[in-house]
């Protein structure tokens, strides 16, 4: 029987009712025995480890939402879609990302009346823990998430006989912009005390709407917004996909940007380099000339531009997004990772000559490139 003494908190799913889940509800016979609460993520769901008796599986995760109806908001912006969310956003892309092959954690159980979902357990070694401290690790996983990585942009991007709701979205030049602006209130504003005086935030924008225009014009596949070392899970010898409920259709370098330049790690030179060329090389054995053409895919120059034009954005959005949770959400665990996110700025802006310009109008207000 679950000890209350486990239960961190009034707030925190009541164990009677948890353990009645897991006798009436679950596809394999099991009881529950303890629940230990996870580190949270920057978001405001809460996760615990439900670990099970008289079970094969010796433990579920258990997420539970801020409130049961808190899905028809997310806490990030989205792109304009007319579709109704009527159906938890995790849920509907959980659906349609397993009926296009890709490894997420099962779903058993969605108390949808108190806003629990009960889901398998992958464990705790990340992509970050698995690669952190050694090379060789990066060698061999890395290159499994480019492929899973390929094979999500090649057969989740068109319907799969449901709704999807990633795929009514997008990014727009509007929510790129916002994104931007993000990081101007956070990034700058609330590091620096004060805001931008309105001349100098008239001439950012429009060097950043130059590249906004760019990524806007490219061919759209599904995006998972935040593919990164921390929602990549290692386990049982392959990677599942964690943290995909904001999916949406955006340009099919974002996710290689939060990949290969994420806030979390970085990754010597050559294997970015490495697992680019693996990238290209295995969508072009996939789509149409004309559509390689269009992804850039068969020039090299022009694909590593796109990639580094896109990280920029991304980059600079994740700076603005580890502020605001520390300022508005009281979480600084983030912070740390803000020198690392902007020296990739720094250094793709200085490489390339039309960027520049922008480089200089932010340098002032960003102390890591004095």
């Amino acid at each position: 029987m679950m000890n209350p003494l486990d239960i961190a908190s009034h707030a925190d799913p009541p164990p009677p009712i948890v353990a009645e889940t897991v006798r009436l509800h679950f596809p394999f016979p099991a009881r529950a025995a303890s629940l230990v609460p996870l580190a949270g993520d920057a978001s405001n769901r809460r996760y615990y480890r439900l670990f099970l008796d008289d079970s094969p599986l010796p433990s579920v995760i258990l997420m539970q939402l801020a409130e049961p109806e808190a899905f028809k908001a997310s806490e990030e912006a989205i792109g304009t879609s007319a579709e109704p969310i009527d159906e938890l956003p995790f849920i509907n892309v959980h659906r349609h990302l397993s009926a296009a092959g890709i490894t997420v954690p099962t779903l058993y159980w969605y108390d949808q009346a108190r806003g629990l979902l009960y889901l398998e357990d992958f464990g705790d070694t990340s992509l970050l823990t698995a690669c952190a401290k050694d090379i060789q690790h990066q060698r061999t996983w890395y290159p499994q998430a480019i492929d899973l990585l390929v094979h999500m942009q090649l057969h989740a991007t068109h319907s799969l006989g449901h709704r999807c709701l990633a795929l009514t979205r997008s990014f727009d030049i509007s929510l790129f912009l916002w994104e931007f602006d993000h990081f101007l209130e956070y990034g700058i504003a609330a590091r620096q005390g004060s805001p931008l005086a309105t001349r100098e935030e008239h001439r950012i924008r429009e060097e950043f709407r130059k590249i906004v225009h760019w990524l806007a014009s490219q061919p759209y596949v599904f995006t998972h917004r935040d593919y990164h070392s921390r929602n990549l899970m290692v386990s049982r010898g392959q990677i599942g996909v964690l943290d995909f409920q904001d999916a949406l259709m955006g340009p099919p370098t974002y996710d290689l940007a939060s990949l290969l330049r994420d806030s979390y790690i970085r990754l010597e030179e050559g294997i970015v380099d490495m697992l680019l060329d693996r990238y290209r090389e295995q969508m072009m054995q996939s789509v149409s000339a004309e559509m390689q053409d269009r992804l850039l895919l068969a020039d090299h120059e022009a694909f590593r531009r796109l990639f580094d034009f896109t990280s920029i954005q991304r980059n600079l959005k994740a700076v603005g997004r580890f502020v605001y949770i520390e300022r508005v959400k009281h979480n600084p665990k983030f912070l740390a990772d803000i020198p690392r996110t902007l020296a990739y700025v720094q250094n793709t802006l200085q490489k390339y000559s039309e960027l520049h310009r922008l480089y200089e109008l932010l340098r002032p207000y960003i102390p890591e490139w004095h």
